[in-house]
């Protein structure tokens, strides 16, 4: 029961411990100020996180089923097979005339 005791004494004087704003190590200083910036930022602005690190929840759910729109950037593959097709479109018919051509 006593370490028990002990423990949770520990654990409670560990955790009042003051609070100082955060300073350089000794000897060291803040990093050098941004080319661009106006003035040398403090500590507590190098910490801030950005809101681009925090990017906004987009909850837009879709009601209903759509097909995509056609993508004019949706190449067919490098190694030079056919593009997929969309079911119920048909392909082109290729000629089947595959001699040479003679002027008439």
């Amino acid at each position: 029961m006593k370490p028990l005791v002990a423990c949770c004494l520990i654990m409670a004087l560990a955790g009042c411990g003051q609070v100082a704003p955060l300073k350089p190590a000794p000897g060291q200083s803040l990093p050098v100020k941004p080319l661009m910036a106006k003035e040398t930022p403090t500590a507590a602005q190098l910490l801030e996180v950005p809101d681009i690190a925090r990017p906004q929840r987009v909850d837009e759910l879709m009601r209903r089923s759509e097909p995509r729109e056609p993508d004019r950037f949706d190449l067919p593959p490098p190694d030079g097979g056919a593009a997929p097709t969309i079911e119920g479109e048909a392909l082109p018919a290729e000629p089947q005339d595959t001699g040479p051509v003679t002027a008439k």
